[in-house]
């Protein structure tokens, strides 16, 4: 399994406003993540989104493949 390992990099040019709601354990997580690793909230967010979406897109895939082998 791939672990998510948080980096300083840029944020995307192309971003959307939008406002979420989250619990208050995971804000103060994510806050101690980007406190510890010198990043914006934002980016930390951008970051676990992006992992998540590409694991669901990787077990979406596996789904497909499994499904055509049997």
């Amino acid at each position: 399994m791939e672990f998510l390992e948080i980096s300083g990099r840029c944020p995307r040019k192309d971003s959307i406003t939008r406002t979420i709601r989250i619990s208050g354990k995971s804000f103060d997580k994510i806050s101690r993540i980007a406190e510890e690793n010198e990043i914006s909230f934002n980016n930390v967010i951008n970051q676990i989104i992006e992992f998540g979406l590409n694991h669901v897109d990787d077990e979406e895939e596996n789904k497909k493949e499994s499904s055509t082998i049997a």
